[in-house]
């Protein structure tokens, strides 16, 4: 009942949405909901975006568009292919975006892997085991040691699984986070298929190719 009576002013819906990109009504619904609090607002929005992304994530993506960012002078290149249902929304001003946001964090993160499901075996295994070598090596009892790597592998996907680390321009959500907002917005199930990034000097790239299960179109 209280949520009914508190009056949202447009500077409140105006200053949500260019926070978020949210649409109008969807910025005014969240501060309501909220009564007037901005940073409550952005969470109830955040948590639309994912339920959202959710309900659309077993949907065919088979548009998007293929987007380059050099940084650093020219030291730093980064192609990546993001993926839409349709190529209506490939063309809208907020997946270009969105697509350049996550070039441009590529080639300052450096991620490894698109997704926590491509992470190879091997690299879990050589993670897990220098992580349990460490616990042990502190004299922590096995099964303690056995906990102490479960919250370090998670630590580890975050920081090299590109949907689990921290947008660089917003270091609140993660880039599936971002991607779940935009997915809330545009009303398409978005992904992120693969990248590549060079580096001037390294001796070798970073290219990463995410293969999820097949799926059927609704």
């Amino acid at each position: 009942m209280g949520t009914t009576t508190v009056n949202i002013s447009a500077a409140q819906v105006k200053e949500l949405r260019e926070k978020t990109g949210a649409p109008m009504m969807d910025c005014k619904q969240a501060l309501t909901e909220a009564k007037g609090d901005l940073e409550q607002a952005v969470v109830i929005l955040r948590k639309k975006g994912v339920s959202v992304a959710a309900k659309k994530a077993t949907r065919v993506t088979s548009e998007g568009s293929v987007a380059s960012y050099i940084h650093a002078g020219g030291k730093i290149g980064v192609l990546v292919e993001v993926n839409c249902e349709s190529d209506f929304v490939a063309r809208t001003d907020d997946f270009k975006e969105l697509v350049h946001d996550i070039a441009m964090h590529i080639a300052a993160s450096d991620p490894k892997f698109v997704r926590k499901e491509d992470v190879t075996a091997e690299a879990y295994a050589r993670e897990k085991e220098i992580y349990l070598a460490q616990a042990l090596a502190s004299g922590k009892p096995a099964h303690i040691a056995e906990k102490m790597v479960a919250g370090k592998m998670e630590k580890f996907y975050e920081e090299v699984c590109l949907l689990d680390q921290p947008f660089i321009k917003d270091q609140t959500i993660s880039i599936g986070q971002l991607i779940a907002t935009k997915i809330g917005k545009l009303g398409e199930n978005i992904t992120v298929r693969r990248f590549a990034r060079f580096k001037v000097g390294d001796a070798g790239e970073t290219i990463a190719v995410s293969k999820p299960t097949e799926r059927k179109a609704e």
